[in-house]
């Protein structure tokens, strides 16, 4: 197990306080287990290997822009178009684009339970490293926890005790929702005790502020609206995370590390050990420059439910000039099929000078708008909507050039939480893919995949979709043990 947690400190150290600067590749498997750690550097290089697996690489990066990251849930929720059927939520147990995240990151979580093992129980580093240093990965875990139990319900949470018996087969059921929801809470609250406070905390890594609104996501995914309250409270509170002016400059090259309202950004580079793939996604191959794949586009449907003076909009390229000089938009579509579908979702800065097909621009993952719009959210569901709620969602269309609403238009609840969905997938639009949950968690899931899907996205549209299925294998891992989801056992 030593030589498990050796081999994966690859391209980590001091990966994510900048995401510039050459880095050299460390090869510990062949280093003896029992003379490594030695320093604090070794316990620095453990802590750092467990935020590998979040960071943006098509090949096994949570958050990779790609279609193989977090960010394609957003292709379920009408916001992004491809050519897969995952729109119409037509997944089964055996489509990869359902199951690859669990299979690729479940055991993520055990690499780091044992890694605080090993930090514990280290002989070398200060108490007071060493305390950091786990508050660090236990954040982490719970991040990746709450992610793969929002995705897929409860997971398999290996006991550490397992974990030291690697050679002894031992099949393990599924926790407990309950227990999966305290897995997670007492992950993140132990870590938010100890982490750095949002102002102190290094670019790139978890602090305070990431850990809480975490727990502020896993409290909303629960509907526990007392919770999401006085824990967005708390992340007001650090008086560190405000409302850039300008909601455009969020996402230029080098606006993520300058904004105020940045609570996580992953850094991204040209090296490819965290890269940003997006305009290689989004932009169509007959695109000036360095063009793309062009296998994804936004929808038309999404692009009308703006309003025409919203800046968010900004991104949603609704026509362009091609390479051969042909002019390309809306009104004729048929002479070139990518924009039928929709506008090109750039999102961020197209960072024209960039050498590679990859970007500079760090990927966004979690700002401080959630915050304001979460609580939001649980004013209305405590105590019905009023001026307090009102005004939080007022401050978030204001700094997108848009009118304030009043509670003659959004008095009742219903309405209050259609608002909030709106301005939700209108500020987050291809950042980190949560739609997902915030439709799910209003009972809209289904909902949109007809509206946007069409009749044919009927017979898949069911209740069961609001969970991932797993893989066979998982499941005949575990012996009788693992249960698969409701539906998925065709």
């Amino acid at each position: 197990m030593k030589k498990l947690i050796l081999s994966f400190i690859v391209l980590t150290l001091g990966f994510f306080s900048s995401c510039t600067k050459d880095l050299e590749a460390l090869n510990y498997s062949d280093i003896n287990p029992s003379i490594f750690p030695q320093t604090e550097k070794d316990l620095q290089a453990m802590v750092m290997a467990c935020y590998y697996p979040l960071r943006g690489s098509w090949s096994n990066g949570l958050h990779t822009t790609s279609e193989r990251g977090l960010l394609w849930m957003d292709v379920t929720t009408g916001i992004l178009r491809n050519s897969s059927n995952d729109q119409r939520l037509n997944f089964t147990k055996t489509s990869v684009t359902a199951v690859r995240i669990y299979d690729t990151f479940y055991n993520k979580i055990s690499l780091m339970t044992t890694t605080i093992d090993e930090i514990q129980n280290s002989k070398v580093g200060s108490p007071e490293f060493k305390k950091k240093a786990i508050a660090e990965i236990r954040g982490l875990r719970g991040y990746l926890g709450y992610v793969l139990f929002d995705l897929y319900g409860p997971i398999v949470i290996a006991p550490l005790e397992v974990l030291k018996s690697p050679l002894e087969a031992k099949p393990l059921a599924r926790l407990s929702h309950a227990d999966m929801v305290k897995f997670i809470e007492d992950d993140l609250n132990a870590a938010a005790a100890d982490l750095p406070a949002p102002k102190d905390a290094e670019y790139g890594r978890i602090s305070k502020g990431l850990a809480k609104m975490m727990l502020v996501r896993l409290y909303l995914h629960e509907k526990n609206w007392a919770k999401v309250l006085s824990t967005a409270n708390e992340i007001i509170a650090y008086n560190h995370y405000v409302l850039d002016n300008n909601y455009l400059d969020i996402f230029k090259i080098g606006g993520q590390k300058a904004s105020k309202e940045v609570i996580w950004a992953v850094p991204a580079d040209y090296q490819g050990t965290s890269e940003n793939q997006w305009q290689l996604m989004a932009l169509p191959a007959n695109f000036p420059g360095i063009a793309g794949f062009g296998g994804t586009t936004s929808t038309w449907w999404f692009y009308d439910t703006f309003e025409p003076a919203d800046v968010r909009k900004t991104n949603l390229i609704t026509e362009y000039t091609g390479t051969t000089g042909v002019k390309y938009d809306r009104s004729n579509i048929a002479t070139y099929s990518f924009i039928r579908n929709g506008p090109l979702a750039l999102k961020i800065d197209l960072d024209d000078k960039r050498t590679t097909s990859l970007s500079t621009v760090d990927i966004v993952i979690y700002r401080y708008p959630d915050v304001l719009l979460s609580k939001a959210e649980a004013i209305a569901n405590i105590s019905g909507p009023n001026a307090e709620a009102l005004e939080l969602l007022n401050v978030i269309r204001r700094r997108a050039k848009l009118g304030n609403l009043s509670l003659a238009n959004v008095g009742t609840l219903p309405l209050f939480n259609a608002a909030v969905l709106m301005e939700r997938q209108h500020e987050y639009w291809c950042e980190n893919g949560q739609l997902r949950a915030d439709l799910i968690r209003m009972g809209e899931y289904q909902n949109r995949a007809i509206l946007v899907g069409g009749t044919a996205a009927i017979p898949f549209a069911t209740a069961n979709k609001n969970v991932m299925p797993f893989s066979q294998v998982r499941v005949d891992e575990g012996k009788g043990l693992f249960i698969q989801n409701p539906g998925y056992d065709q």
